[in-house]
């Protein structure tokens, strides 16, 4: 039975919003952005600081409080006695994700999740992507008519890369570590229900 969806893919993809729209459906908790604040707290660390590495290899660190749903999760509350960098927060982050894929029902979006929980039979992983133009234009309108919207997209997707490689070792676009591969240019609805209908039997 699937009670994780890991939702990972191109920088500029949509795979936020079709990750949102596939928890909506579901009425599963999600983990997206804003949650710095929280696993900064829990972990006795300055937000600011989980931030700034968190930005420089793949910023997914803030997307995890809701591991903390019941309680707390004891994994995550403890204070370094070095100074943390990038390696020390992503593996507190990933023992938040394990944390959220044991407690279920949620749909985690992208940083390494489909690594991390690569061999949970109860996870599902999908990667989005799309034709580079369309990423580009949503890139710009998100980020403003004065944005270099094409470095923007190329130096995350670069990041993305580059984290995957050092924490897992693995290729970030190879097709074996995702259940489902999907273009979004089919647009973010018609996307989310091509995962709903992905997963139908196999939630139960």
């Amino acid at each position: 039975m699937i009670r994780v969806i890991t939702v990972g893919g191109e920088y500029g993809s949509g795979r936020a919003e079709i990750g949102q729209a596939v928890a909506g459906q579901l009425g599963w908790k999600l983990l997206d952005n804003c949650l710095i604040e929280d696993i900064a707290r829990a972990a006795h660390l300055d937000p600011a600081l989980c931030k700034h590495f968190d930005e420089s290899t793949d910023p997914w660190f803030h997307r995890l409080r809701k591991a903390l749903w019941y309680g707390g999760f004891e994994g995550v509350a403890t204070t370094t006695e070095t100074e943390p960098d990038a390696d020390s927060i992503a593996g507190i982050a990933h023992r938040v994700i394990r944390e959220a894929a044991r407690q279920g029902h949620c749909v985690i979006i992208g940083r390494g999740s489909q690594c991390v929980l690569q061999g949970e039979k109860e996870a599902f992983h999908v990667f989005v992507y799309a034709p580079r133009h369309e990423r580009i234009a949503r890139v710009q309108q998100r980020e403003g008519p004065q944005a270099d919207a094409e470095d923007i997209t190329d130096a995350w997707d670069r990041r993305r890369s580059a984290y995957i490689r050092r924490q897992f070792g693995q290729d970030w676009t190879n097709r074996r570590l995702y259940d489902l591969m999907l273009c979004s240019s089919m647009g973010e609805a018609a996307a989310a229900a091509a995962v709903l209908a992905a997963t139908e039997h196999l939630r139960g």
